[in-house]
């Protein structure tokens, strides 16, 4: 008897900037063989190679605006269309209603893998996180402290914190990451495919979301 042909796995990933997503998106990709999709990656290629796609969008990051949502959606379409036989995960897209109901008239997203992780978890991480700036050594006061507080392993000069990474600068982009995807994922979860995943760790996370996507894709 025939092995059963693995389904097609058309899907979306969310999280807030700290929650590990692309940990997670690495691994699904990895486990489950989806094409990965970064919206970032795609547009900063198209960029580089100078296409039609990439010169547009060009001429709004050249002078620091966000490019269009119909300029994006015209991006990843065009990706998608290159792989209809295969299972993939977007990344980084949709990030307005807009774009994800131009996606619906495309392509039926079976589901939206939410990773839920608390802000407060999340600005505790990222605000631990020093650098070497010369280097770009990156220590974390948890997880991989360097050997005297505040200088380099290697060089003994002192570590930086960035600006972004800094408590203040962590909460603000945390409350505009919630304002900017509620909409999205109130959406979706009309349409019943928003699946939420909670945790502190990616490596707590990561089980659920595995045993989700082999009971979805009949992977074993």
């Amino acid at each position: 008897m025939p092995p059963r042909p693995t389904p097609l796995i058309k899907a979306i990933i969310m999280g807030p900037p700290g929650s590990g997503k692309g940990t997670v998106s690495n691994r699904i990709v990895n486990k489950f063989s989806l094409h990965h999709i970064s919206s970032g990656d795609i547009l900063r290629h198209h960029i580089r190679n100078n296409t039609d796609l990439g010169i547009e969008a060009k001429k709004f990051t050249s002078s620091g605006l966000l490019v269009p949502d119909n300029l994006v959606t015209k991006l990843i379409l065009s990706e998608l269309r290159q792989i209809e036989d295969r299972s993939w995960l977007l990344d980084g897209y949709p990030r307005t209603v807009s774009q994800a109901e131009e996606l619906d008239c495309n392509y039926n997203v079976d589901m939206v893998i939410n990773l839920d992780v608390p802000f407060d978890t999340i600005t505790d991480r990222i605000s631990k996180r020093w650098i070497h700036p010369g280097s770009g050594r990156t220590y974390n006061l948890d997880f991989n402290p360097p050997i005297e507080a505040g200088k380099d392993d290697e060089t003994g000069e002192d570590l930086l914190q960035r600006e972004d990474d800094k408590p203040e600068s962590v909460k603000k982009r945390l409350e505009l990451y919630s304002d900017m995807t509620k909409p999205l994922l109130d959406y979706y979860s009309n349409f019943d495919k928003v699946v939420s995943f909670s945790g502190t760790e990616t490596n707590v996370i990561w089980p659920h979301i595995q045993n989700y996507l082999e009971r979805k894709t009949g992977f074993d």
